[in-house]
């Protein structure tokens, strides 16, 4: 059995949640905090857009917006000398549009569920906004987050449609996981497809288990 697809697919799922789990938690509180409704409407469309697109559509916009022809990607191959399109930096930008609304949702669920009487506290207190967020949002909102965050590296790891329309299915380049399992059954490999789809069920199990076990551990020591 070929171990790239495996190793392409954790790489690419856990270099995308570093920047997704940031990014998703920043764009949740901006958007609980705005005061505009018909602002934080489009905002919070926009952002979960992704989730809601069939993955080839989105991939064909960052294939429009990154391809080698645009200006985008034309820029980064000419002054940085870097091709983004079909490599394997594509598959790290796939799987963080893809997975980025599933963080970005569960982190505004996560802040919008702790009570805002705590918030108000802080602020009679003289506290910063600075403070209020890492000392009595981020805490009471930490279970949300971390389910979230396990969630997008799940979602990452399992990107399909969007992956093959930017970063293409390159044996030992892009070719992750369900890009294997697709190969092996065009090619009529199904022992070898078998393999390939244990492989991602097992993780995705894991992956689920981990979530579970972390609101498990968060609302235990909070019971205390």
């Amino acid at each position: 059995m070929d171990f790239s697809p495996i190793l392409i697919s954790m790489k690419t799922a856990s270099a995308a949640i570093v920047f997704t789990f940031f990014v998703g938690i920043a764009f949740a509180y901006w958007v609980v905090n705005m005061k505009h409704e018909k602002v934080k409407m489009v905002c919070d469309g926009l952002l979960t857009l992704p989730l809601v697109l069939p993955p080839t559509v989105a991939g064909f916009f960052l294939l429009y917006v990154f391809g080698v022809k645009r200006p985008i990607g034309k820029f980064f191959l000419d002054f940085f000398g870097v091709k983004i399109a079909f490599s394997w930096s594509a598959t790290v930008l796939a799987a963080i549009i893809m997975s980025l609304p599933m963080m970005y949702r569960s982190a505004r669920g996560a802040f919008e569920q702790v009570d805002p009487n705590l918030l108000y506290a802080g602020r009679t207190l003289g506290m910063s906004e600075w403070s209020i967020f890492w000392r009595i949002l981020f805490p009471n909102a930490l279970s949300g987050i971390l389910s979230g965050g396990i969630l997008a590296f799940a979602r990452g790891l399992g990107e399909f449609g969007a992956t093959a329309m930017i970063a293409g299915n390159i044996a030992g380049r892009t070719q992750t996981l369900p890009l294997a399992v697709y190969s092996k059954v065009a090619a009529g490999d199904m022992q070898g497809a078998y393999q390939y789809v244990l492989i991602l069920v097992v993780l995705s199990f894991l992956v689920v288990t981990g979530m579970n076990y972390v609101t498990y551990i968060y609302q235990r020591y909070n019971r205390r």
